[in-house]
């Protein structure tokens, strides 16, 4: 599974990486983390408010820093 993480590295975007790290390990998931800061990058792939959090290629979380336990719902196999 491919997390990726859309933002320019703030503080913000830090804890939705930590978030999605101890998500993904509570469920014993394999993922790779992407961190995209290129702004090119990020409107190409509809992000209009960050931080936002991609799996597999699809947004899923936008503006917000979404909790470990909210991430585990998403991430839930």
């Amino acid at each position: 599974m491919k997390l990726s993480i859309y933002g320019k590295g703030c503080k913000k975007c830090e804890q939705l990486t930590a978030n999605a790290k101890q998500a993904a390990e509570a469920l014993g998931l394999a993922v790779e983390i992407e961190k995209v800061t290129d702004m090119n990058a990020i409107i190409d792939a509809g992000v209009m408010h960050t931080p936002a959090l991609g799996v597999d290629g699809e947004v899923v979380i936008e503006g917000k820093v979404a909790s470990a336990n909210e991430l585990e719902k998403l991430l839930k196999p």
